[in-house]
């Protein structure tokens, strides 16, 4: 990738560095190489191979562990035969009186809501592509509002004030870990392994060829 003379090159040409915003000639390198940004080394751009349908049962796989994690017990607290258990709402709608209640809300929607928003929003723009067919409705907006969503996914914040909590409350009841609790760790996990299958601009690249094909099996 260079980044001379870009004034005189085609803006579909272009990609920006996310971090630092410098720009450059996009060339697709070969699978297994990454391009990099020249100045603060931020991968632009990473091919991998099948990533698509990987992608896809990543984001499958996370749907399922929100829609899990949200059902099962997330923790049981037990402490002179007494014994208390609490799904992932519970944990995060436990200050719904007062003026907590609008926290509380934000709380669910950044652990529950995004997660699941981004999976089944990445399974509905990638699954037609991966398939080989045009790209559904919508999906160019969607894919903007779901790479939005990714820096309000707060999972891992949560999970890391729920370990730090326990510690402090393990020497005062037994504390046992319920099937939610691994699953909401299993999502943390695919998340971030999500994130770094991504290559963004390939996605890009390919909407814009599922567009294409969608438009000429309109106009025939």
């Amino acid at each position: 990738m260079h980044s001379t003379d870009v004034a005189q090159a085609d803006p579909g040409d272009l990609i920006a560095c996310p971090q630092c915003d410098a720009l450059y000639r996009a060339r697709m390198p070969e699978h297994g190489s990454r391009a990099v940004c020249a100045r603060c080394h931020t991968v632009l751009i990473a091919p991998r191979r099948r990533a698509g349908m990987i992608i896809i049962a990543l984001a499958a796989a996370q749907l399922v562990l929100v829609l899990g994690a949200v059902w099962f017990p997330f923790l049981r607290i037990s402490r002179q035969g007494f014994a208390n258990e609490a799904t992932l709402l519970d944990a995060a709608l436990s200050f719904t009186g007062g003026p907590l209640l609008l926290l509380s809300l934000a709380v669910t929607a950044l652990i529950v809501l995004v997660p699941l928003a981004r999976a089944v929003l990445t399974i509905y723009v990638l699954g037609p592509l991966v398939f080989d067919r045009p790209a559904p409705p919508g999906a160019l907006r969607l894919f903007a509002f779901a790479e939005a969503l990714r820096p309000w996914s707060m999972a891992e914040i949560f999970a890391l004030g729920c370990a730090v909590a326990l510690v402090k409350v393990a020497d005062l009841a037994h504390l046992s870990f319920g099937p939610a609790f691994w699953m909401f760790a299993g999502l943390v996990f695919l998340t971030v392994i999500h994130d770094r299958w991504m290559c963004r601009w390939s996605v890009w690249q390919a909407l814009e060829r599922g567009y294409g094909a969608r438009k000429a099996q309109v106009a025939a």
